[in-house]
């Protein structure tokens, strides 16, 4: 397995601890998020340690990369096993960053960091009660965050079924459209937060390489700007629906994502 360039601290010694999660199983288009956790790390390799913004090296950011959880048949069972593992992190003072794999591997983020908020990146609003008879379907992830979560935020999103708009206009569901997005917020209080970054949130035009691309999305500059606006407020985090089937675009973005989640909450608890 490739290290993600610059996580190398020690376990013990860690503040952050990255997990891949390449699980492959429910994608209802063009399938690859297996190749996610490895394509993110092999781009991650061209950008330079420091950081401008914050005037920050990623190398002293104490980021250990604790490598890849194999997923098995019972996609449940992964979940709940995942979830532990990120809870052992937190339970060591780390916040998990999950690099996935398709969306469902969000659950087991979300039941890790047991939050208030669940804010996610998404082309689409995954409040699906099941896909085709599926219920741990990628198009699910935010009713199943609302499991635990008291309300979540979608940003971006411009697909989802009649009866997901429907569920959209209740009290405990924000969605900001892609053209509202760069006016958007966050306005969290003393709530705690989980950060999910789908990469198909940005227009497929600059990220192509994910399972169900969507046209008219967010520009990596609006992505950014909300990862870096929500990082200081979030106990987790985790980028999904990377695949291979482009020449590295949502891999890069995706990367980059993550780094820019790491500075921007590592500068706040500085």
């Amino acid at each position: 397995m490739t290290q993600f360039p610059g996580a190398n601290a020690a376990r013990s010694a860690a503040d952050y601890v990255l997990v891949g999660a390449p699980l492959d199983r429910s994608t209802s288009f063009q399938p690859g998020t297996r190749f996610g956790p490895d394509e993110v790390r092999r781009y991650a390799r061209g950008f330079e340690d420091y950081d401008h913004h914050t005037d920050a090296h990623f190398t002293d950011r104490a980021v250990h990369d604790a490598g890849d959880i194999e997923p098995w048949a019972d996609t449940d069972d992964y979940l709940g096993f995942l979830a532990d593992q990120l809870g052992d992190g937190r339970a060591d003072g780390a916040v998990p960053l999950l690099v996935g794999g398709e969306h469902t591997v969000s659950v087991a983020g979300v039941r890790a960091v047991e939050p208030d908020v669940f804010v996610c990146l998404d082309a689409h609003l995954d409040l699906r009660e099941d896909l085709g008879g599926d219920p741990l379907s990628h198009s699910t992830v935010t009713r199943h965050a609302l499991d635990t979560a008291d309300r979540a935020v979608v940003l971006g999103a411009r697909a989802g079924s009649e009866a997901e708009w429907d569920r959209a206009s209740e009290a405990d569901v924000t969605v900001v459209v892609p053209e509202d997005v760069s006016d958007w917020s966050p306005d969290f209080g003393d709530e705690s937060v989980y950060l999910s970054v789908d990469i198909d949130a940005a227009d497929p035009g600059v990220a192509p390489g994910t399972g169900t691309p969507e046209p008219f999305g967010l520009s990596s500059r609006e992505m950014r700007d909300v990862v870096r606006a929500v990082a200081p407020h979030a106990e987790g985090f985790d980028l999904v629906e990377v695949n291979d089937r482009d020449d590295g675009q949502a891999a890069v973005l995706g990367a980059k994502l993550l780094r820019e989640f790491v500075f921007a909450h590592a500068i706040s608890e500085d």
